[in-house]
């Protein structure tokens, strides 16, 4: 299947209204035929943790948010993606449970990756240790097993609990396949159409490596999974947040990949009123990609932009960001934090609220995103250009439920009469709508003040011009009677 070069929405099952049903509702409602390129539904199914990232199954729907009816009634109308974390599973799926009650004699035992398949002593030497990008302070965890009372050392790569929730698979092994092939055929069956490959970047554990994106197996395993995807007619997007080099080699092996990068140098040019880097950058960047401001985690930095970002410029950024209560995700491994010490990993919060809560900036940044080549996603808190929500983080919320707020039906109603609201719909109805975006894109001169960008199809040409000292943008475009107009974004 082909991928929709139209707008996408990126939204929880559960925080447009309450539930599947009621965001189908909603975007009936208050956003019809607004997402032509689709809806990316962050995990719906059971989980234990990491607001669904730590799932169970693939096999169901989360009971209270639906269904997989409901699921299919969406994909009716609207392209489906959705997350496949092919790295780890819960800790409480019936899979690990079985292996916490009898260990390596479990039918499940293989799916999981134990220390001693990678040191078979089962012991981590000190100089290969110093080499993993970590996510937490030890990338494994301790369990007991209930029949024999051993202790099994298990890999996990990601978790806030110790022992973690989220336990890695063992990609090499048979029955991961089939459990893999299983998944995917029933998201088959089920219409999704797109499959977001999450933390595939973690998947390739190797002594001596950094355990991430290690090749070639890395490669290997993708070759692998994209013919299966292809074969059921599903679309990946592999996730990896990684120094642009690697981005950049996936692109070239067909890939479709995030454009990570994007989310940083836009914010950095609206807030240093200076397009330079960001210009040079859309003179050279792959072009098959989803572009995103924000997400369910932050804008990212280190490592995704290594290489790429001035550390006194990126300092700035990010205490600005801070002073308008944003929050940080930080590099845990001291080896990949920089000389300097900065060590950034995202920053958290709403990108309206990066912005200043300047509705012009704000419409700015969408009007560059919409025009960078690329399938453009709206997380849901900036389609209703939301503002950092600290009553939850208040409450004891995880750093990054700032930009998580789920809306009620009110709110929703409420906040989409919003000017920058009903300004963003309009411009997405002309990125959806407009030919020339099938075309030809170009970077035009540019002032350090401005930035210009146009696409070309036939007759039909559409130029953005947004300049910094007034922060407005207009698009010059030919008309269906073949004049020149200007849309005041």
């Amino acid at each position: 299947m082909a991928v929709k070069n139209k707008v996408q929405l990126i939204t929880y099952p559960n925080s447009l209204g309450g539930d599947l049903k009621t965001l189908h509702a909603v975007l009936e409602t208050h956003f019809p035929n607004v997402f032509q390129g689709g809806i990316h539904i962050l995990p719906p199914f059971p989980s234990s943790g990491d607001r669904g990232f730590a799932p169970l199954t693939y096999l169901e729907i989360e009971p209270s948010f639906g269904t997989w009816e409901d699921i299919q009634k969406l994909g009716k109308k609207y392209d489906i993606l959705l997350d496949l974390m092919v790295n780890h599973i819960s800790a409480h799926s019936l899979y690990f449970q079985d292996f916490l009650k009898q260990g390596r004699k479990s039918q499940y035992a293989d799916l999981f990756l134990t220390i001693d398949k990678i040191w078979a002593n089962g012991k981590i030497p000190r100089d290969d240790f110093e080499k993993i990008f970590l996510r937490r302070t030890e990338p494994y965890s301790d369990f007991t097993i209930e029949e024999s009372g051993a202790t099994e050392r298990v890999w996990t790569t990601f978790g806030k609990t110790t022992p973690s929730e989220q336990i890695d698979l063992d990609i090499n092994a048979l029955l991961t396949r089939q459990l893999l092939t299983q998944f995917l055929e029933n998201f088959s069956k089920k219409g999704v159409k797109i499959v977001r490959l999450d933390a595939v970047g973690y998947i390739t554990k190797k002594p001596g490596s950094s355990f991430f994106f290690v090749e070639p197996e890395i490669h290997q395993f993708l070759d692998w999974i994209t013919e299966l995807a292809h074969s059921l007619d599903i679309e990946l997007l592999p996730e990896v947040h990684a120094h642009y080099s690697i981005q950049n080699k996936l692109a070239e092996q067909g890939h479709w990949i995030y454009d990570f990068i994007l989310p940083y140098r836009i914010l950095e040019t609206l807030l240093t009123k200076n397009s330079t880097r960001l210009i040079a950058y859309l003179k050279e960047r792959p072009e098959k990609q989803f572009t995103m401001l924000d997400c369910h985690d932050g804008v990212p930095i280190k490592p995704d932009l290594d290489d790429l970002y001035d550390g006194t410029t990126a300092r700035k950024i990010v205490d600005t960001c801070l002073e308008r209560d944003s929050n940080l995700s930080l590099i845990k491994a001291p080896k990949y934090r920089d000389q300097n010490g900065f060590d950034v990993h995202q920053i958290r919060g709403t990108y309206y609220s990066m912005l200043g809560a300047d509705d012009d900036a704000y419409l700015a940044a969408r009007a560059i995103q919409f025009f960078t080549p690329g399938v453009p996603q709206i997380y849901y808190v900036g389609l209703l250009a939301g503002e950092n929500d600290l009553a939850i983080l208040e409450k004891g919320g995880d750093g990054r439920d700032i930009n998580r707020h789920n809306y009620s039906l009110n709110e929703i109603e409420k906040e989409v009469k919003k000017d920058a609201v009903q300004r963003l719909l309009k411009l997405i109805h002309f990125r959806n709508k407009y030919p020339a975006f099938d075309g030809v894109f170009q970077v035009l001169d540019s002032a350090n003040d401005e930035v210009k960008l146009s696409w070309e199809k036939g007759e039909k040409i559409c130029t953005l011009r947004v300049g910094f000292k007034d922060m407005k943008s207009s698009i010059s475009y030919i008309n269906n009677e073949g004049d020149e107009a200007i849309y005041r974004v």
